[in-house]
């Protein structure tokens, strides 16, 4: 009998797109949450908790594969060391970890946890599948949502992001999880590097909304000079999706959202 997937945060952005996946795929999925929803076919809740460590251990009975999708804006690093402890007491034989794209570079909180927890994961001693993914377009919509409500647009001088679509990101964590341990693979991007001004410029057009006067502004210190100097953005290796930011924005136009 195949014992079943774990996967923390299914119930998450990428979480709620890669469980479908696994069990059409054939295998069942024991879902980690704080907050256990309904159980489905092929589709198990449990309670427990990555960054308290509370209900890790018994989650982690019978699973041989661990999909580690959920995070926060701080503590990443402790999560992955109690799930890291707990998954090799467990005999976990593979832990795959969504990172995202230069956490080793950016000199900013919320990427130190993230290459902390690479750290964690690597030297752990369960096999591992890391994959950095940049920012996806779920994320960059309120960003450019909410400045296009300023009287004038910021442009900051040198940020340009490379938003990927949710779907591209589940279907590779898919493949990873059910294949065999990797280590850090080529992280995934979106098909296009944009400016903020160009992604706002974009919105307007599939939203209808008038097109407005924008204000260089400069990125100050350590974090200005990391963007300007690309830090967040994938090297050569990348793995590049399909779907392009107007692409995106036209579907959800279409169904209204």
């Amino acid at each position: 009998m195949t014992s079943p997937i774990l996967v923390t945060g299914g119930t998450g952005t990428i979480g709620s797109r890669v469980v479908p996946l696994l069990t059409n795929a054939g295998r069942d999925v024991r879902v980690v949450s704080r907050h256990p929803g309904t159980d489905e076919p092929g589709v198990v809740h449990v309670e427990a908790d990555t960054v308290s460590g509370q209900g890790l251990t018994e989650s982690l009975a019978g699973v041989d594969v661990v999909l580690h999708l959920a995070g926060g804006a701080k503590g990443d690093d402790v999560a992955a060391k109690n799930l890291t402890a707990a998954a090799h007491t467990a005999g976990v034989k593979h832990l795959i970890l969504i990172s995202v794209t230069g956490a080793d570079a950016m000199p900013i909180g919320y990427f130190r946890a993230k290459a902390e927890a690479e750290r964690i994961v690597a030297t752990c001693g369960v096999p591992f599948t890391i994959l950095r993914s940049a920012q996806l377009h779920d994320f960059v919509l309120p960003i450019v949502r909410g400045m296009g409500r300023l009287p004038l647009l910021p442009r900051p001088g040198g940020l340009r992001f490379e938003p990927v679509a949710v779907d591209d990101v589940a279907a590779r964590l898919c493949e990873l999880t059910l294949g065999a341990p990797a280590g850090r693979v080529a992280d995934i991007a979106g098909p296009e590097v944009s400016t903020l001004r160009e992604l706002a410029d974009v919105y307007y057009d599939e939203t209808g909304r008038s097109h407005r006067p924008s204000l260089p502004v400069r990125i100050p210190g350590k974090v200005g000079r990391a963007y300007r100097a690309g830090d967040n953005l994938a090297d050569d290796g990348v793995q590049r999706g399909s779907t392009t930011w107007r692409e995106f924005l036209a579907a959800r136009h279409s169904v209204g959202r």
